[in-house]
């Protein structure tokens, strides 16, 4: 049997990236680790002896979860060092892709790396256990344990409420408008008595270290930044679904920008979470 040409091996895997692509960030957190993953399981694929190949999207896709599973390890290190909040990276929605939101991933970090695969790949990519046993080298028994305990950590989480695309986007536009202009009125009512402000700046960029709690420590934090503002204006991109929530992309006056994403329950911000960290951003320029 003749060689497979590059062309010919590529040819099978390039359809396939997108979903593998989406396990893999949903895995990691991280586009850039993502991409790395993708690379790594590409050149695995052009290695394989693809004649004993059966099903390529079962391979590449148990190729990609054991690489994730490799680099987790690394990875819980690298948060416990990493300096102040940590948020996965922004990823801008361009279809509704909203199977995993912003506050689900900050649940799944909390899960072990094996919990986490079992889950994803049951709960949300909708295999049966034995395709997950065949990913993570376990069998189906354990993976049902696995995902089962994922699910009650995920249910121990609090619940979310679905906003409709286009409101959740309007109400996200209202609040840049609001915080940007110093309308303290107009903001303080969109906010729930328990919203929260998250702020990624990895150490490159200001960013408190712990998250904002509560209605008047966040009210007393809009206030002092619409100061900012008023001094140093950011400009507003474009409003966007970010990580499965309604937000908005921004140029902020150091000519970086930056992404806000908000958790909207019952048509008012519970949550804000906003990525600084360049190293965090790279692939949105």
């Amino acid at each position: 049997m003749a060689e497979a040409s590059p062309e010919d091996v590529a040819a099978v895997f390039a359809p396939l990236r997108p979903k593998l692509m989406r396990v893999a960030y949903r895995m990691l957190g991280s586009v850039s680790d993502a991409e790395d993953v993708m690379q790594e399981a590409f050149i695995r694929w052009m290695r394989a002896n693809r004649g004993e190949v059966r099903e390529p999207e079962a391979f590449l896709r148990r190729t990609v979860t054991r690489l994730c599973l490799d680099q987790l390890k690394s990875a819980r290190h690298q948060r416990e060092t990493y300096v102040g909040t940590w948020l996965p990276d922004p990823v801008v929605e361009e279809d509704e892709v909203e199977d995993v939101t912003l506050p689900l991933m900050l649940v799944l970090e909390r899960l072990s790396p094996l919990e986490r695969a079992a889950f994803l790949l049951h709960d949300v990519f909708g295999l049966e256990f034995e395709e997950v046993a065949t990913s993570i080298e376990r069998d189906p028994a354990a993976c049902r344990q696995l995902a089962a305990r994922a699910r009650a950590h995920v249910r121990q989480a609090k619940p979310r409420f679905k906003v409709e695309k286009q409101r959740g986007l309007e109400i996200a536009e209202a609040f840049y408008a609001a915080s940007r202009s110093g309308d303290m009125k107009t903001l303080g009512a969109m906010l729930t008595d328990d919203v929260s402000v998250h702020a990624d700046g990895g150490g490159k960029r200001p960013a408190f270290a712990q998250p904002i709690l509560g209605y008047d420590a966040v009210m007393a934090l809009q206030e002092k930044l619409a100061v900012v503002f008023r001094h140093t204006p950011s400009r507003l991109v474009r409003v966007a679904v970010v990580n499965g929530l309604p937000g908005f992309i921004t140029l902020e006056a150091d000519g970086e920008i930056q992404t806000t994403a908000l958790d909207i329950e019952n048509g008012k911000i519970a949550a804000i979470y906003v990525v600084r960290n360049p190293d965090k951003l790279r692939h949105l320029h």
